[in-house]
């Protein structure tokens, strides 16, 4: 068995999207993203304006077997100065690895995976980092941690070291045009739209004070490098006062932000919770989610 780990070459890209684009689709459905999408977030990843101006060294990897790509890898070590965050500092991390399941017609590209893995982990220590993260995030909506769908690449992430720390993330997705519109849940509530931190911020007003505001944001990929049904949006934060929750004035909301949606031709409307949130998993599914995923966070090496 001749597997050979080297740097990626341009003229790997279309074999290296399609595998991206393999591990996307059993994620999220109707996404695809383009070479031109890849080859961007191998340079830099401008939507992640905090951490990613920390990162101070990009390489990519790939394992071809019998003149195949079979799998692939993004790694980056993070600055070791006082202008990097306590957690990055110094640190390196598989910012992710794909690889194709063994197939009756290949049955042999896990070792592969397992190849790259390995060369991953070497690199981090050419580094000489003091921390070691493995993930999977992919330029495409909802596709972060390692999504409960990708068995074999946490099996091929255990198998060098790594490990998670239980935090477990549920995605959830919802058509815009299934999300109810119900009338406002309490006499003289209004709304208000604004700029927000985490999107378009649309506040219920009552009796001029806020009581609560939902944060949608659209920008989830510039341009048409990611290939979508429709158009996709996700909710940045959804916040009611303590002293006015259980008056459905988060599921008003949402209808809120479901109208001004539908204006720009959003079809569908990601949302995140951590498994230990069921009281808002409850009510995303009774406003008309359906979870896509359980992703896991956090995958460390130690030693």
């Amino acid at each position: 068995m001749s597997i050979s780990v080297r740097p990626f070459a341009r003229g790997d890209r279309e074999q290296v999207t399609s595998l991206v684009n393999a591990h996307i689709a059993a994620v999220v459905p109707g996404v695809s993203v383009s070479v031109q999408a890849l080859l961007s977030q191998l340079e830099r990843e401008p939507g992640e304006f905090i951490v990613d101006r920390w990162v101070r060294e990009r390489i990519t990897l790939v394992a071809e077997q019998r003149g195949r790509v079979v799998a692939a890898a993004h790694l980056i070590r993070y600055g070791d100065g006082p202008d990097t965050g306590e957690r990055y500092r110094n640190a390196g991390e598989i910012r992710w690895l794909v690889c194709w399941p063994d197939a009756p017609y290949w049955p042999d590209s896990l070792a592969a995976g397992d190849a790259l893995a390995v060369a991953c982990h070497a690199q981090l220590r050419r580094w000489g980092v003091t921390r070691r993260y493995a993930d999977g995030t992919l330029p495409a909506p909802g596709v972060y941690g390692i999504p409960e769908q990708w068995p074999h690449i946490r099996a091929i992430y255990q198998r060098i070291g790594f490990r998670d720390d239980g935090r477990v993330e549920i995605v959830l997705i919802a058509p815009v045009d299934r999300l109810a519109r119900p009338a406002p849940p309490v006499d003289g509530l209004t709304v208000s739209r604004t700029v927000g931190i985490n999107g378009t911020r649309i506040t219920a007003l009552l009796d001029g004070a806020d009581v609560g505001y939902i944060e949608v944001d659209t920008n989830l990929d510039a341009g048409p490098r990611v290939s979508r049904v429709g158009t996709w949006a996700d909710v940045g934060n959804l916040w009611v006062e303590p002293d006015h929750r259980r008056k459905r004035i988060g599921t008003w909301l949402l209808g809120q932000a479901a109208d001004w949606l539908e204006l720009g031709g959003a079809t569908r409307l990601l949302d995140y919770a951590d498994v230990t949130e069921e009281d808002y998993t409850e009510f995303l599914t009774a406003a008309g989610f359906t979870v896509l995923t359980r992703t896991t966070r956090e995958f460390t090496a130690h030693g």
